[in-house]
């Protein structure tokens, strides 16, 4: 594809996914770091995102995914780093695909421990390994109770070649100046490390532990404990309602580029796209670009919405006016008269923070990077 002919692209900077590795790093030196590269690592290539994280020779312990299959790719590439799946296995199945290929599982429900009871080591030729125990500490979605953590534990230990490590998942930590929040996360932090204390004193043997993802990195310290899970971050995203990804060091790794297919000049009084939900309120110079929601821009995004374009005098930020169709969304050109068709629009990235789009179309930026679909062409640096 020639550079002229691309409709729309996205930029996966794969040096700034090890730039902001390195800055989980500074936030957390004693800590084991667990990439979350779950949902095609958000978006961004789970092969080419596994594959840099790895050879970056970072503190690295394991990579987190959502799903088996995603479990079963990451192993296919034999980067030698050991695979975490989040929600465990759901069947017996899926349990002896973790004990085959060395996945470690997460327990989080009285009916898994019920499968492990049953488990046989000649069935995978294997002991167990590694298994994250996950104690619900107030989040309610996965994880089991402290009396239920309490029994699973040392039963697990009756599993050969096993190493429990105790985990939970804080469900407001990132807003650290809303007091509600700040009550909530120290209420599961607390009822966490109760828990991480009784365990402690059942075997001798030290207790791994991880509680944060990367809202917690970048805020709760003291709660790093031996293994961090950032997410988010990676990508450039910032993790906290307050703080833009600039304040906390973060670069953007996504950048969604289009085309600009044609200017056209509105009356005062027109309306612009389906609904004709934005009327020029004077003569007015409509861009329109090469994408819609049809690519995973948002159909969300309103009037307003910023985009930035790239013309031979430098970058110009303006605004979405119209409703997003499904393969194109019009913006406002008015006084920008160096812009011309062919002219590349950047709708997040850099140079445009895609926590700010995101906001505007009234979702996050985990969203934003998870949802392009396969009409967008990706193109890696390395």
């Amino acid at each position: 594809m020639t550079e002229s002919s691309k409709r729309a692209w996205a930029t996966i900077d794969l040096r700034a996914l090890k730039k902001n590795l390195s800055r989980v790093s500074v936030y957390c030196p004693e800590s084991k770091i667990i990439p979350v590269i779950k949902a095609n690592a958000y978006g961004h290539g789970l092969e080419q995102v596994a594959t840099t994280l790895v050879e970056s020779h970072t503190n690295i312990a394991a990579l987190a995914v959502a799903t088996i299959d995603e479990a079963l790719q990451l192993t296919a590439l034999k980067l030698n780093t050991p695979v975490l799946l989040l929600p465990g296995f759901s069947n017996r199945q899926e349990m002896a695909l973790c004990f085959k290929h060395a996945i470690e599982p997460v327990l989080h429900c009285t009916q898994q421990l019920e499968l492990l009871n049953d488990y046989q080591p000649t069935e995978a030729g294997t002991g167990v390994g590694r298994i994250w125990l996950k104690l619900n500490s107030g989040m309610n979605r996965l994880g089991l109770s402290p009396e239920q953590a309490v029994v699973a534990y040392s039963a697990l230990h009756k599993l050969p070649e096993t190493e429990v490590v105790l985990m939970s998942h804080l469900a407001c930590s990132d807003e650290p100046q809303e007091q509600l929040s700040v009550d909530f996360t120290r209420q599961q932090q607390a009822q966490f490390e109760a828990v991480r204390e009784t365990l402690s004193r059942i075997r001798t043997e030290p207790l791994g532990a991880s509680l944060v993802a990367s809202a917690g990195i970048v805020n709760l310290p003291a709660s790093h404990y031996q293994f961090v899970r950032p997410g988010i971050m990676l990508y450039g995203g910032s993790p906290l309602l307050n703080q833009s990804s600039e304040e906390i060091g973060l670069l953007p790794v996504m950048t969604l580029s289009a085309r600009l297919i044609v200017i056209n000049e509105v009356k005062a009084g027109a309306s612009i796209g389906y609904g004709a939900t934005y009327q020029c309120e004077h003569d007015t110079r409509v861009g329109v670009v090469a994408i819609g929601y049809g690519d995973g821009y948002p159909r969300s995004a309103v009037n307003g919405t910023p985009v930035l374009i790239k013309t031979v005098s430098g970058e110009r930020r303006t605004t979405l006016i119209g409703r997003v169709s499904m393969d194109m969304i019009t913006v406002d050109l008015t006084g920008m008269d160096d812009v011309q068709p062919g002219d590349e629009v950047v709708l997040w990235g850099k140079g445009l923070s895609a926590d700010e789009v995101a906001k505007s179309a009234g979702t996050i930026s985990y969203e934003l990077f998870c949802r392009l679909t396969n009409r967008v062409v990706f193109e890696y640096i390395r």
